[in-house]
């Protein structure tokens, strides 16, 4: 069963604002596989590789002081800078950018196909609310998967440059981002199944 809106709801400026999100999330995705694809190149080139990295309690001087003198200060995270990352660390890189890619083509080609089911009149259905909650999984995938394959690379970086000898293995997730996430999958899927029940129910009453 499916709520159909009748074509008069949906206005010009609706329609357009529709189509200008389709084709902005096309070209979302479509810059997230070229950049992608440019950074596992970058892996396996022969250019130094540049990794975000997170550090904990680690004091460094930075020139900040009068007259640029160097003050202590506690990094945070740095971009490290490496031409020596191990077979392991390169097939984490690489996983990590397919991750980001699927979770990113997921989450768009479900809110786009949840869009043109829009434009067609469809809002509450049973594949609708798959959309929904099959887009809120990719958004919990990409803030969980992305940062847990960046941290191996950061720690690959870390054994590169030191030798070993600098242990800094920190797991950096988003935790907010992840409740955030369950939220949102939740409440969406909640909202659509009920929508698609009142909607059966209601039918049922003609």
């Amino acid at each position: 069963m499916t709520t159909t809106i009748p074509s008069r709801t949906l206005s010009r400026a609706d329609t357009a604002a529709m189509w200008l999100f389709i084709v902005v999330g096309i070209g979302v995705f479509v810059v997230s596989v070229v950049a992608a694809v440019t950074r596992i190149a970058s892996a396996f080139g022969s250019a130094p590789v540049h990794v975000p990295a997170w550090f904990a309690g680690t004091r460094a001087d930075a020139p900040i002081g009068p007259d640029g003198a160097a003050v202590s200060v506690e990094l945070d995270r740095a971009i490290l800078t490496t031409d020596a990352l191990s077979a392991a660390g390169k097939g984490a890189l690489v996983l990590e950018q397919v991750v980001a890619v699927a979770a990113i083509g997921s989450l768009i080609g479900c809110l786009i196909a949840l869009t043109v089911s829009t434009m067609r009149g469809r809002v509450f259905s049973r594949r609708n609310t798959v959309l929904v909650t099959t887009a809120g999984i990719a958004l919990f995938l990409w803030i969980f998967g992305v940062p847990f394959f960046g941290n191996m690379v950061a720690n690959d970086a870390f054994r590169a440059i030191s030798a070993g000898t600098f242990d800094n293995a920190i797991a950096t997730v988003d935790v907010t981002g992840l409740f955030l996430a369950a939220f949102v999958i939740a409440i969406s899927s909640t909202v659509f199944t009920v929508g698609e029940r009142l909607q059966r129910e209601a039918e049922g009453l003609v």
